[in-house]
């Protein structure tokens, strides 16, 4: 007669899995029991043959008891198992890729630097928290005077996610961000601007016809020129003050531009930051700023306006 049910010792001879490992299995119901002997010992079915081999296979791949357990009794499939660990195992290596990145960095610089660098680096060991404090801190500082849309899209910008396989440049680029926003009234634009920022609102919508204009000619490698960009952005200021697009306007604009290049110095280094970070793949503004500047002065000379 076929056998129908074994014992735990004949379960752990057929699979070679100790009899205390059995039963633990047993206890914590992963190994389901098909009946009891008349002696009140427990007698397991063919179930349990390919139960153990499939706690086998996963054991194999240092998968946890509790995830286990939820696998073998149907709570979750196999393949959402597998999406969940191969998720874990790439934030592990993204972790570890920035130790390593964090580690050069204190490796290759002067021994006299080394202490100054670790207490940068520092700030960004644990990713999720260091980008939520990036951005929570661009949220707080531009949510008074900016539209939804334009503030998430700054957002956004200013705050670069942070690569997943950074070199010590870019994993001291990123920490340094950090350093930047708590430094004491870290300052974003001129006083002027940020209040005629406030008095016109709708002056963001053709302030991003210029940025896109200027962007498009700047990733091109076009010298700055008048044109389309520079016309834009003198429209939207001029629309902003109520005044008219003259020679005097675009003079007086010009002034304003070049004084100081309109930003804090502190923000000039976080863009070059930021573009460390994100390998230029995003427009640096002191950039674009510098480029209309001097294509507002261009304008100024040019025969046909």
């Amino acid at each position: 007669m076929t056998q129908t049910t074994w014992s735990i010792g004949e379960l752990a001879d057929g699979t070679g899995v100790p009899v205390k490992t059995l039963r633990y299995y047993s206890d914590s119901g992963l190994l389901p029991v098909a009946a009891r002997s008349a002696g009140g010992h427990r007698r397991y079915g063919p179930e349990a043959w390919e139960r153990i081999r499939l706690i086998r296979r996963l054991r194999a791949l240092d998968t946890p008891i509790a995830t286990l357990t939820r696998v073998v009794t149907g709570e979750c499939s196999l393949h959402e198992l597998v999406e969940t660990e191969l998720e874990t195992v790439q934030e592990r290596l993204v972790e570890l890729r920035w130790r390593q990145a964090t580690l050069q960095a204190l490796d290759d610089c002067p021994s006299e630097e080394r202490l100054h660098r670790l207490e940068i680096l520092s700030r960004v060991q644990r990713l999720p928290q260091a980008h939520l404090a990036l951005t929570g801190h661009w949220f707080r500082e531009l949510s008074g005077t900016m539209p939804r849309r334009r503030l998430e899209s700054m957002v956004a910008m200013l705050s670069p996610e942070p690569p997943n396989d950074p070199g010590p440049d870019t994993a001291l680029a990123y920490a340094e961000l950090h350093l930047l926003i708590s430094t004491p009234r870290f300052t974003r634009w001129t006083q002027d601007h940020e209040e005629e920022m406030r008095c016109a609102p709708a002056l963001y919508a053709e302030l991003d016809e210029a940025a896109a204009l200027t962007a498009a000619a700047v990733f091109a490698g076009r010298p700055p020129h008048a044109g389309a960009a520079v016309d834009a952005f003198v429209s939207a200021h001029a629309g902003a003050r109520r005044e008219l697009d003259t020679p005097a306007f675009r003079a007086f604009l010009h002034g304003l531009a070049s004084r100081s290049s309109g930003f804090d110095p502190r923000l000039e280094r976080y863009w070059g930051l930021v573009d460390t970070v994100t390998g230029g793949r995003g427009l640096n503004m002191t950039v674009a700023h510098q480029w209309l500047t001097e294509g507002l002065s261009k304008s100024l000379t040019d025969p046909s306006r």
